[in-house]
């Protein structure tokens, strides 16, 4: 792998108001794809405001590349049903992670990213330096679908003998 310098772990907490694609309910789980790497979540049964608690780990090497993320609908007898996606950047995330925050107070809002037309945020997301690492939590609003928002959190972890941060 070219200069890795990381690894992002993200955290997919729960989907909220998902869309219906099965009689009453949906299956849903979580696609999230940077660059050639793809990971995914467990499948939910029967439940359009999933808990997946699930860490997904991606390599980066090149923090400008987006991060998409894709909601299906787990069907045993045919094609999985797209329930929206969505997209961020982890550029604001990997610039804090780069600051070296360590005797910050606990707590301590290191940036705030605002809900633009570039991003697919629900809210604004703060990255806050918590239990002497650099987090980020966020909310998604799912595009290409009539309802449906995704909450993640960002963590870095560094890897010995990469090139770092």
């Amino acid at each position: 792998m070219e200069h890795m310098m990381g690894l992002l772990r993200i955290h997919v907490q729960k989907g909220v108001n998902l869309a219906v694609r099965d009689v009453v309910s949906s299956d849903p789980y979580v696609i999230i794809r940077m660059g050639k790497q793809k990971v995914k979540t467990r499948v939910v049964k029967k439940n359009i405001n999933p808990e997946w608690n699930d860490d997904l780990t991606l390599s980066v090497s090149d923090p400008s590349l987006p991060v998409h993320l894709f909601v299906h609908d787990k069907d045993t007898f045919s094609l999985d049903d797209k329930m929206g996606d969505a997209e961020f950047e982890i550029g604001p995330f990997v610039e804090a992670v780069k600051m070296q925050l360590q005797g910050v107070r606990d707590g301590t809002i290191v940036t705030r990213v605002q809900p633009s037309r570039e991003n697919c945020l629900a809210e604004e997301s703060h990255i806050v330096w918590r239990d002497g690492k650099v987090v980020q939590n966020m909310v998604l609003r799912l595009r290409n679908v009539e309802s449906g928002e995704v909450e993640l959190q960002l963590h870095w972890i560094d890897i010995p003998g990469s090139k770092g941060l």
